[in-house]
């Protein structure tokens, strides 16, 4: 089992930044891959950024160049978004993916204003 927390969304003006971070808990020996996610009001969750366990990162064309994920501590992981637009807003979700299974946080809020 694997427990996730999310951390440090809040409201910033459109051009802004801000951090997220996630902290894993329990068998975090087990995690291989990390993502995170969003979901907007009315939409389906999405994918936007992924570390694996050997470091590969991938990102949404949407946040691409803007965003960087990493994963400092095995039970870390960060989420570095700059020049944020309003069609960032969003709840953002931390998932951590095993061998078997799929765990994931209870998400944070990033509202970013116009």
């Amino acid at each position: 089992q694997v427990q996730l927390v999310e951390s440090g969304g809040g409201l910033v003006q459109a051009g802004g930044s801000l951090s997220l971070s996630c902290v894993a808990s329990g068998d975090i020996f087990s995690i291989n891959a990390m993502s995170w996610y969003r979901q907007a009001p009315g939409t389906q969750r999405e994918l936007v950024a992924t570390i694996t366990h050997g470091a590969s990162t991938y990102y949404a064309d949407s946040v691409k160049g803007r965003f960087t994920i990493t994963r400092p501590l095995t039970d870390t992981l960060h989420l570095r978004m700059n020049s944020l637009k309003p069609e960032d807003t969003a709840v953002y979700y931390c998932k951590a993916t095993t061998s078997s299974d799929t765990y994931w946080g209870k998400g944070t809020q990033v509202t970013v204003s116009s």
